[in-house]
Formats: C-alpha cells, structure tokens, sequence
C-alpha cells in the first residue's frame, strides 16, 4: 500500500526537472504542473465509471456550492484517490455512504481522498465529494478561461464556463486528466435563478421551478465525455430544434440563442446542417447520436463542448467577419460553428490522453474548415483555403508539448498541422483513400483517448507509407524543409535540406510542365529535365 507521503516524494523528484523547449529556451514546471498532468498511482489504479454533478449557481455573488458523485471501478487494490479542484474553490467534505473520508490537500489544486479501507482489484465503488466557493473568474475566455460572470446587451446575468488547458478542476471536482473519461457518461444538474436557463451536455432530462425563484434543469450525457466538454451556460434564451437526417438517422438538434437573437439565429444558424453534411461525409457519423448536438449562445467566441457547442461569433461569417485564409472563403460559412463543431470528431469523439499532442484535436479540425469548403465549393477552393492560412504558421517551437506536466506546444498544431495533414493527402495521391482514413480514425479510436503515436500509426498503416519522419519534421521539428535543386542543361538534381536525419517525404513536381513524383532523400539524385517546380500543396520550401 502506497502512503501519500510517499507518492508526493515520487512526485517533487519528478517536477524540478526541467524541460527543453523551442530554440534551446528551458521551461521550468513546478509539482503543481506534474499533479495536473501525470497518471499519478492515486490517479491510475481506478477506472472512471460515471458522475453525478450537481451545482447551485448564486449569479449575485459569484458562488458554486455543489457535489460530485464519483462511480469508479478498481483496476488494482488501493485506498486513496486523486480528486483535482481547483483554488478559490474548496473540497468541504467526502464520504463513501454515510462514511466521512480523510482528505488531504497536495499543491494547490489536487485533493487526496482516503477510504475506509482499499478497494478489491476489479470492485465497483463510489465516492461523494462536497465542494464551494468563488470560483476563478475567466481572464480571456475561452483561452484563459474559468467562469465568465457576464451581461447581455439588455444588461442581463449571462453565465458560461470554458476551460481547455485550466482544466474542469477550475470549476467542479473531477479526475481532471484527459486519459480517463467516466464509461457511462454523466449527469449534470444545475440550479441558477429562475430567471435564467441553464444549458448544459446530453438530453434536458427535466426542469423544475421553485417557489424560492430558483430552477434546476438536469442533463443527462450517455457517451464518455471529456472534462473540458462538459459546460454550464445560463442565460435567457430562446430554444428551437430540428431532425438532421443524418447517416445514423435522425439527430436531434437543438439551437439556443438568447431570446433577442433568434430571427438572426434561424437564419445564421444554417451553416450547422451544412457542416453535418460535410463532416459526416469525410469524418463519419456525428459521434454523438443518443446526447443530440447542440449550438449555444455565450458571451465568449466559442468552444467545442461535446454535444453543446458554444457560440459567441456576433452572427458574422468567418472569424469575426474575417477571413484567416485571404482567399474569399473563409467568408462563406461561420469559423466557429464549423470549428469548433469540427472538434466533436477530433477532441470529443477522439481525444489526447496529454494536452501535449493537442494537435490532434487542432491539427484535423482547423484541416475541417478546408475540407468544409472542400464539400461544398470545390477541391481547388478548399486547397486555396489550407494553403492560404499558411501565413499564420510562426515555426517558432515545436507543435508537440512536453509531456506529464499538461504543457501544450505552438499555436502552430491549427495552421501548420492542417497543412502537414494536407501535405500527406497529396503524398497519398488518393482523395477517397484518405478519406476512409479520416473516417477509419474515428471509428477506429471511436469514444477513446489517444496519444500522438497512436494517430501517426494509424494513419501510415492506412497509407501504407512509413510516414514517420514526415510526422517528425512538422511535429517535433521547427524547420520548414526545403526541396534543393540545381538545374545544369538538361539535368536537374535535387535532394532535401533543412530536414531531420532520414527525412525521405515523397513529392509530387512538374518538370518541364509533366508531373510526377519524386522521392527525394538527403543525398543528391538526379532526373532530365531543364525546370522543376513543386506542387504548392506540399508544405515545404
């Protein structure tokens, strides 16, 4: 049996290591850092089951008091677990029945709840954990998030949480790594004013009003869900719904926008049955069938909470009525509903087990926004588009994070990861090939969490490329690479430079206006011809 004291000296061995990141600049990461991002063994012996959220919201004074019911399956014998919440807020009590629990803080955010006894390798058991306070008030939401205590223009409450990277811990006790999610879903019960609605993940399983001006609606979530997907939303809205006949058969969907919206939400709010059209035509079914997809008004830009994606782009068409390609495009449809509904296959359905491979929720979806224009406008106008948001790529440190210490890497995982993925569809040279490949990850990982390792298998198995070091060269590497040439008569050599040792990535060119593949290494080779040029959907120099 492991003691806590034990577990936090394993731990302060493991945080004062630094880590290299970028061009030789060292990130230090503190035990803080390590509680939120490694499987600790109070964190790895239990298997997430479900949970039972239940949350009262005081708007006036900022306050959450509520509870989590944690049902958990034992994978190995064991006697305390590690419960993640956040400061201001604080964990007032624990019990398994009736049965106070010993709790123990760690750092400033990790609790260590202690059982009766330990549990029997393969035993089912659950705890409740009871908690209040003032939340963390959102400093940039939804990037530096925590609550976001708003008003609507009428001068209104308007509430929602968003918390990517912070972690839901900044708002609920949860086991807030991502490698575990609860196997039965959840249910998220909520109670604010009476005044406002609450709009939270799944189906609305009931409403009920009180005489004392409060009301608590209760949501139900059938799928696994990730802890930074579930929401809470209050505000005063509007509500229809519609049946998207979609590849599994009916999907309820359902649009909440605040109550003076609505006329330009009914209208606006058309691109979400395009986006469905599109994404189940490259990525597969909607991944959420049985908790329904929802689009909900907030008073930030917007999220992608599984089954209740957030929404706050001023009814604009591309980001903020700009378009992030320069091309024209980007103009036709509205970036976050496309976006961020784009992560219900990449992020929800498949999601990183460490935030340090988030390009695989970034990477496929900001390549989403080129294959939605792909399906509708057009291959040309979808390769204009990629190509197009390649201005944005900063190269600056590698897209990849470090591990264990919820630490994630450039901004460069949403441009240069869609390109690097663009790049291997025109390696793979056969647009229905990678599509089976979209399609075959998600249903392949389908409601699983995933390391980086797991998609760069996959996706080389399918091609039948070893395309490691391509995976390499745009992950983990900042350099760009260059295609050499030298052009002597009628004799051209070419070789790659600027690479990583073994860099081999096959490229399609015209020399003298045929095209073909080449297949380039670091050592110098040769072919007729008097000019070369590189076709513009390979991302290289």
């Amino acid at each position: 049996m492991r003691k806590i004291a034990l577990i936090s000296s394993l731990l302060l061995l493991s945080y004062v290591a630094g880590a290299q990141i970028g061009h030789g600049s060292k990130k230090t990461f503190t035990l803080d850092d390590t509680l939120r991002g490694s499987i600790t063994p109070e964190r790895a012996w239990w298997d997430l089951l479900h949970y039972d959220l239940n949350v009262e919201v005081d708007v006036a004074n900022k306050f959450f008091r509520g509870s989590n019911v944690i049902r958990y399956k034992a994978l190995q014998s064991h006697d305390v677990l590690q419960v993640d919440l956040q400061e201001p807020l604080d964990i007032t009590a624990a019990y398994q029945g009736d049965t106070p629990l010993k709790i123990t803080k760690r750092g400033a955010n990790a609790w260590f709840i202690r059982l009766p006894s330990p549990a029997t390798a393969g035993s089912e058991g659950e705890i409740t954990v009871q908690y209040e306070g003032n939340p963390r008030v959102a400093r940039r939401a939804p990037w530096d998030g925590g609550i976001s205590w708003a008003k609507d223009k009428l001068g209104r409450p308007f509430v929602a949480t968003s918390c990517q990277g912070l972690g839901a811990s900044v708002w609920w006790p949860c086991k807030d790594h991502m490698y575990d999610e609860p196997d039965n879903g959840m249910r998220i019960t909520i109670t604010v004013p009476d005044s406002l609605m609450d709009v939270s993940n799944g189906l609305l399983a009931s409403k009920c009003s009180y005489a004392d001006g409060k009301v608590t609606t209760v949501w139900e979530v059938k799928n696994p869900i990730n802890n930074y997907g579930v929401n809470l939303n209050a505000g005063h809205y509007a509500h229809y719904t519609e049946t998207y006949a979609g590849e599994k058969g009916p999907l309820r969907v359902d649009y909440w926008p605040l109550d003076y919206n609505e006329d330009v939400a009914r209208e606006h709010f058309k691109d979400v049955p395009r986006m469905l059209q599109a994404f189940e035509h490259w990525f597969g079914p909607y991944p959420f069938y049985e908790d329904g997809y929802k689009l909900v008004e907030v008073p930030y830009l917007g999220m992608e909470h599984q089954s209740s994606v957030t929404y706050g782009n001023q009814y604009k068409k591309g980001y903020l009525g700009r378009d992030l390609s320069g091309t024209g495009w980007g103009l036709k449809f509205d970036f976050i509903i496309v976006h961020e509904s784009g992560h219900e296959w990449f992020a929800n359905n498949i999601t990183y087990k460490d935030i340090a491979d988030m390009w695989v929720h970034e990477g496929f979806t900001s390549y989403s926004e080129s294959l939605f224009v792909d399906y509708h406008y057009g291959k040309k106008a979808g390769e204009d588009y990629v190509i197009g948001c390649r201005k944005s790529i900063k190269n600056d440190i590698p897209i990849i994070g470090t591990y264990n210490v919820n630490h994630e890497g450039s901004g460069d995982m949403y441009s240069k990861g869609a390109n690097m993925l663009h790049t291997i569809r025109h390696i793979i040279g056969d647009d229905e090939k990678f599509r089976q490949i979209l399609r075959g990850l998600n249903a392949h990982f389908y409601h699983q969490t995933v390391t980086s390792a797991d998609v760069e298998n996959y996706i080389s198995e399918k091609a039948g490329r070893n395309l490691s070091k391509v995976f390499d060269q745009y992950l983990r590497d900042v350099r760009i690479p260059k295609l050499a040439t030298t052009v002597k008569g009628s004799k051209i050599t070419y070789r790659w430079e600027n690479a990583v040792d073994g860099f081999d990535m096959p490229v399609k060119v015209a020399i003298d206006g045929k095209e073909q593949m080449l297949y380039p290494t670091a050592k110098w080779q040769s072919v007729k011809g008097k000019s070369l040029v590189a076709d513009r959907n390979f991302y290289i120099e």
